[in-house]
């Protein structure tokens, strides 16, 4: 073998995906279940931590909600704190008869100073007073600028919803076997030019030393242009296969895991969406193919049932 093609050999035996080879821990999976990595990092300055604009894009809407909720409701306390501590004779309108009364007064005069509505039943009275009013009021277009931005962020954020069979299957194919899996679009919108690509990783003895290797997985189809039913991924189980002569036990002793990546286009924002899902070796059933998702026809229109995605029969192997 030429020195060229040894290098080109051996650089394609250290294709890692950015992982590693030393990810070697049998009790950890690279890649979770809903597509995220697994991995944390230490060391981190504060600021890297925080990455508060994309907590803020990436959180559950009840999360997001309840922060900003939170933090409109501290910001009226902590300036209905400072008008109090001022003087409440300084806000002309005050109900004086108790100091609970003179209290919420001021906290709703805050709310209407930060969100610049100011009904004008209480108006500042005073140089300070007035002061504290102009930079709440100040702070209040800050504020719901920077909420405004977030809210436009999220809902113009492509969010897909792809829903993946429960489990990888090996099932008879043609004249041999495949593995294959299948994904579905939970949404009504339109994915289109949707491409796919399969990487299999499975831990490996090598001069005493344990390393994880990987490998791309060839696939019947790894692009379609439509996708408005289900589609079942296949790879096929020849002898070029990084998968042949494997067995479900040789798969569990190297902690076999199958990481998928998936992009495409979201007709509705004409953005590109991008998805990542992962299977381990114990996910895997042999000898079962997938049931039919597509329940009947009504009214013109073919109904898949989604619930079905991870529905599978009994198949004999081909050996």
């Amino acid at each position: 073998m030429s020195k060229k093609n040894i290098l080109v050999e051996n650089e394609r035996n250290r294709q890692d995906l950015g992982f590693g080879t030393k990810f070697t821990d049998r009790r950890k999976r690279l890649l979770k279940g809903d597509g995220q990595f697994n991995v944390k990092r230490k060391g981190q300055s504060f600021e890297a931590w925080l990455n508060i604009y994309n907590r803020f894009i990436t959180m559950q809407w009840k999360t997001f909600f309840l922060i900003v909720f939170l933090v409109y409701i501290l910001l009226n306390f902590l300036f209905a704190v400072a008008y109090y501590l001022i003087g409440v004779e300084h806000l002309i309108g005050v109900n004086m008869t108790s100091t609970h009364s003179q209290f919420w007064d001021a906290f709703f005069f805050s709310a209407q100073s930060l969100t610049t509505v100011g009904y004008g039943r209480i108006s500042p009275d005073g140089f300070i007073a007035s002061w504290v009013a102009s930079i709440e009021s100040m702070m209040g277009l800050m504020l719901f600028a920077i909420v405004t931005g977030l809210l436009y962020g999220r809902f113009s954020k492509p969010n897909p919803r792809i829903l993946f069979s429960k489990n990888l299957l090996v099932s008879p194919y043609l004249n041999t076997n495949a593995m294959m899996f299948r994904i579905v679009n939970e949404r009504s919108n339109q994915l289109i030019n949707m491409e796919i690509s399969v990487v299999f990783s499975k831990i490996e003895q090598k001069e005493g030393r344990a390393n994880r290797k990987y490998s791309g997985l060839t696939l019947e189809r790894s692009k379609v242009n439509f996708f408005p039913t289900n589609w079942t991924i296949v790879h096929p189980l020849t002898e070029d296969s990084p998968l042949y002569n494997e067995t479900p036990e040789s798969l569990l002793a190297g902690d076999a895991e199958f990481m998928i990546a998936i992009q495409g286009i979201d007709d509705t924002f004409a953005d590109p969406i991008y998805y990542r899902h992962s299977y381990t070796a114990n996910e895997m059933v042999w000898g079962a193919r997938f049931a039919s998702m597509i329940e009947s026809v009504e009214e013109d229109a073919y109904i898949l049932d989604l619930k079905k995605i991870g529905d599978y029969e009994p198949a004999e192997l081909n050996y």
